[in-house]
């Protein structure tokens, strides 16, 4: 089991299952979830409206579940991991499992799940076991990425 903290994107035939990396944290703000809210057109008052937020079953504003998992995704390109070496992103299966607040710290943990190789496509597809977590090392978010990984060039 290797660390995949590199400083280059891995080729497929480099993964292993089991190999794993921890981001580096990440707070968010105010400004993030209401530049969200702009991005996306979900202006939703538990996001936004501190004062009905408050009223609701979180006692708060909370960040949006797509904040999280978007800000996921970009805390693992930072790792490099995937650096110029993903094709595209195939899919997830990805559950909330609690709210993100203000001023919480989020950092992804990812793992090696299941390598396919997938030659005809140029290279194999990477499943990861993701987890998202807050400062607590409570999970907030979890599930499977799964990404299409070129193949080392040959010759």
């Amino acid at each position: 089991m290797a660390d995949l903290t590199v400083q280059r994107g891995l080729y497929f035939e480099e993964f292993a299952v089991g190999d794993r990396v921890t981001s580096a944290g990440r707070t968010i703000t105010e400004a993030d979830i209401v530049a969200f809210a702009a991005l996306s057109g979900d202006w939703n008052a538990i996001h936004v409206d501190a004062e009905v937020a408050a009223k609701g079953m979180f006692g708060e504003r909370i960040a949006h579940g797509l904040l999280g998992l978007s800000v996921a995704s970009g805390l693992a390109v930072q790792l490099r991991f995937i650096e110029g070496t993903v094709i595209a992103f195939m899919g997830l299966d990805w559950k909330f499992r609690a709210a993100i607040k203000i001023g919480d710290t989020i950092r992804v943990q990812a793992a090696v799940a299941e390598l396919k190789p997938t030659p005809r496509l140029g290279g194999g597809i990477v499943t990861f076991d993701v987890q998202l977590l807050n400062q607590r090392d409570e999970v907030t978010q979890r599930g499977t990425w799964s990404m299409l990984v070129k193949s080392q060039p040959t010759g």
